[in-house]
């Protein structure tokens, strides 16, 4: 039995520019939680002091929030000491739906469409006094996705800083790779959050962590002065997993155009249209930016996509866990780009030789099963790069290969695979990448 919801109060969060560090307290029910953010030295203490990055604070309460939120997942949550204008309410509403969708459905809990958000409505207010510099706040991952938005934005001359929350294993050690200062951020959530979440009558689960990540970085952007925020996010961010409580549910909800959008518009209004925000990988597939990072090397010892593993500090074990569906899906969409020998020396083993991994590779595929919990690309993806290794003769002898591809073809039919194919290595125009900047990337993006 399910302790008694209540309902959940995000108070009136405080920052305190002596200690750089920006506190947040939450009410859920008759539990009271706290987290704080510790942001690096450097900026102006009036900066910290300005209208502006109270609204940016509160509105940050809001999105952390929801990492307590979910221990008890209840229908009413409010905010009685500070407003939010009403972009800023559907923005917040998105993220405890949508962006919790994967932690309603794996919970059975239905909450789309029956959450009130209780909160004074503001206006948009005056223009803000904020200048930024012409320069961007890169999110850093320690993946592959980041790392080629960082190639490509040094490529094209673009002033750029690596930026990060709780930096740690592959972030680190790609950082110096990329050998530019960053701008870490650390985030420390409140403990008993993470011991009740182990408690029978508590919920646990996935949180929109893209969102949560992205608020931070805007309150980074206004203490430090930055009018760009860029993130790493494809397109096949925005195909969901499963159907649950009569919507679509997707894992990468966060990382979806939808989704930037709103972000995009809400900190548009904020921050009077000088903050932007947006992802310089929207218009590539996954198999496109596979593509554009096998042609250097200079990262394959530091990267790792793997979530399981991405605890590990830089020196210590492997980088990837070689049996979750992210590390399958990687190694898959490397393999058409890159030798057996260099993509097995960067994984530990050569996975699609291994029988083991079979009934993965079937889900990743479609053969069977839903698209995995997890932040892989497109379903169809997956399927047209496996056909294709069929038909390479590095790769087509191996037991994965063998195994699937002659079922792929009788499941989808050669055509459909082929065509998959070539549309995936082109690039799609629906994105909000500046058209200054996108002219620029251009020429380093072609296939």
């Amino acid at each position: 039995m399910r302790a008694d919801p209540g309902r959940f109060i995000i108070d009136k969060p405080a920052f305190d520019a002596k200690t750089q560090t920006a506190a947040f307290t939450f009410q859920l029910a008759e539990l009271s939680f706290a987290e704080t953010l510790v942001f690096p030295p450097g900026f102006g203490p009036e900066v910290a002091a300005s209208p502006l990055f109270q609204r940016a604070l509160n509105l940050t309460s809001c999105v952390v929030g929801v990492s307590y939120f979910k221990l008890l997942a209840p229908l009413e949550i409010t905010a009685p000491d500070f407003s939010l204008t009403t972009l800023e309410q559907k923005l917040v509403l998105d993220i405890y739906e949508n962006g919790l969708g994967e932690f309603y459905a794996r919970n059975n809990l239905k909450r789309f469409g029956k959450l009130s958000l209780n909160v004074d409505t503001a206006s948009p207010g005056p223009d803000p006094a904020f200048t930024p510099a012409d320069r961007a706040l890169i999110l850093m991952g320690g993946g592959k996705d980041s790392l080629v938005s960082a190639q490509l934005a040094q490529s094209a001359g673009i002033e750029f800083t690596p930026f990060a929350v709780n930096p740690k294993g592959p972030i680190l050690s790609c950082v110096e790779k990329i050998d530019l200062p960053p701008l870490f951020v650390t985030r420390t959530l409140d403990p008993e959050m993470f011991r009740l979440g182990r408690l029978k009558g508590f919920c646990n689960g996935h949180v929109p962590s893209t969102a949560i990540n992205s608020a931070i970085a805007s309150l980074a952007a206004l203490l430090f002065g930055y009018s760009e925020i860029i993130l790493s996010n494809e397109r096949s961010a925005n195909q969901g997993n499963a159907s649950h409580d009569g919507r679509m549910v997707n894992h990468q909800h966060s990382k979806s155009f939808a989704f930037e959008n709103l972000m995009r518009n809400t900190l548009a209004e904020l921050s009077g249209m000088r903050l932007n925000y947006y992802s310089l990988l929207r218009p590539l597939s996954e198999l496109r930016i596979a593509r554009m990072f096998s042609q250097t090397n200079c990262f394959d010892e530091t990267f790792s996509s793997c979530n399981k593993n991405f605890a590990l500090s830089r020196t210590g074990g492997p980088l990837w866990c070689r049996t979750c569906p992210k590390c399958h899906f990687v190694f898959l969409i490397f393999a058409p780009f890159m030798s057996p020998e260099r993509l097995s020396a960067i994984f530990g083993e050569n996975i699609l030789d291994n029988p083991a991994h079979l009934t993965s590779f079937r889900l990743l595929c479609g053969l069977e099963g839903q698209k995995p919990w997890e932040c892989v690309g497109e379903i169809l993806e997956a399927a047209a790069a496996l056909f294709a290794l069929s038909k390479n003769t590095r790769w087509k002898e191996f037991a994965l290969v063998s195994l699937l591809g002659s079922a792929l073809e009788a499941f989808y039919g050669e055509t459909t695979l082929e065509t998959a194919w070539k549309d995936l290595m082109q690039d799609v125009s629906i994105h909000n990448i500046p058209a200054p900047m996108h002219a620029a990337l251009t020429k380093f993006t072609k296939p």
